[in-house]
């Protein structure tokens, strides 16, 4: 069976700048993986493309099977997106937008209805269901982004800094909910917190100026260094990389 996600020698050049420079990998079903890495290392760029919502200047990526390019809507079918930043409606209350979204998905009536409130139960956010999202603060609108990218329950998650302005309650709350979902699906978190590695992911890949530099289970990366921490690791590689 292939890989849920498959990437290869994806690169984005912007000018003489290359943002991502020749990057492979896979994810399969029931993989959690963290895409780890500094600022300006090439995290979101990669996730969107892998997404379909930016043009690659080199590569491949594939969900499913489906390139995302090539047979975009066959692949954005099968995707739940978090991106940078959960652009929404600001005007739209929280079930008004998922329920725009489910909309645009093919759901009506019933069916909608039903992916509505499992997504609102999901996140837990239906005590503010009825709120602008522009009255929400940064945890809760990142919440709603989450809402939406499982509306549809894809097989494939991509989710950038998917804790991003929760609170410890919150972070707890997403985590166990990434590890109820992790068996059934392809799981890609591009973070910079090195605990939410150890907390919900079974394999981490660090990339550093654009290359990946490490792919490995969070233990073997720990391992690699005396004080047995990621972080550790992580300064130690990505220094090495910039040098």
């Amino acid at each position: 069976m292939p890989a849920s996600i498959e990437i290869e020698g994806l690169t984005k050049r912007f000018g003489s700048f290359t943002a991502v420079d020749g990057v492979s990998f896979q994810v399969r079903r029931g993989e959690v993986l963290g895409f780890l890495g500094p600022n300006g290392a090439g995290k979101s760029t990669t996730m969107r493309m892998l997404a379909g919502f930016m043009i690659p200047t080199a590569g491949t990526a594939r969900i499913m099977g489906y390139d995302v390019q090539t047979h975009s809507v066959a692949a954005r079918r099968l995707l739940g997106f978090l991106p940078e930043g959960s652009p929404t409606y600001p005007e739209m209350t929280v079930e008004g937008f998922l329920r725009f979204c489910a909309r645009i998905r093919g759901y009506a009536g019933a069916e909608l209805d039903d992916r509505v409130n499992h997504a609102l139960g999901l996140t837990t956010l239906r005590g503010v269901a009825l709120q602008p999202v522009e009255t929400l603060s940064k945890g809760f609108k990142r919440r709603v982004g989450l809402a939406q990218a499982l509306l549809h329950d894809p097989p494939v998650l991509v989710l950038d800094e998917p804790t991003d302005g929760l609170d410890p309650n919150q972070k707890h709350e997403v985590r166990g909910l990434i590890q109820r979902m992790a068996p059934d699906k392809a799981i890609v978190i591009s973070t910079h917190i090195l605990e939410e590695v150890d907390a919900v992911c079974s394999r981490a890949i660090i990339i550093a100026g654009g290359r990946i530099v490490a792919d490995a289970t969070p233990k073997a990366l720990q391992e690699q260094h005396p004080s047995g921490k990621l972080e550790e690791v992580f300064r130690a590689l990505t220094m090495e990389a910039a040098a």
